[in-house]
């Protein structure tokens, strides 16, 4: 991995400190990115409201940090594995959707979502043969529609 983690650890570390929240910051490195898991009781605070706290945290790591790790290193941050079980369970869904697409021939949509959410769901549509998708939408957050090729 290109990404120094060190550093963002040590953001993340004074960042939950800055916000009274006791933490760890576990560093994991997978196939699609280092993801840095902050744990510890008090990190459920950044898992409430759907997740829109650590989202807005993930916003300001790429801000900061993802633009010198090069394009295809990836950063993901997430609480209490929050994250990680939302993009499991996004993943399961398009893949549902797609299969779907193909025995009814009619469109699904998914949305509205985000970029990273967009790319989730179109690489899993991928992975379902004779399923298309595509991003339909002007503003940050878009819907997907899955078809039948």
């Amino acid at each position: 991995m290109s990404v120094a983690t060190d550093p963002i650890v040590d953001f993340l570390t004074r960042f939950s400190a800055a916000l009274g929240i006791s933490s760890s910051v576990e560093v994991e490195e997978t196939s699609e990115g280092v993801r840095f898991n902050l744990s510890g009781e008090q990190a459920e605070l950044l898992a409430r409201h759907r997740g829109e706290p650590v989202k807005a945290l993930q916003h300001i790591v790429d801000m900061a940090f993802a633009r010198g790790a090069g394009d295809d290193a990836r950063v993901f941050v997430d609480a209490l594995g929050y994250r990680k079980g939302k993009d499991t369970e996004l993943k399961q869904m398009a893949k549902f959707l797609a299969e779907k697409a193909k025995q009814t021939g009619a469109d699904q949509q998914l949305g509205p979502l985000n970029p990273y959410e967009r790319r989730l769901v179109h690489m899993a549509v991928a992975e379902v043969p004779g399923a298309a998708s595509e991003s339909i939408g002007d503003a940050f957050s878009k819907t997907v529609y899955i078809s039948a090729k």
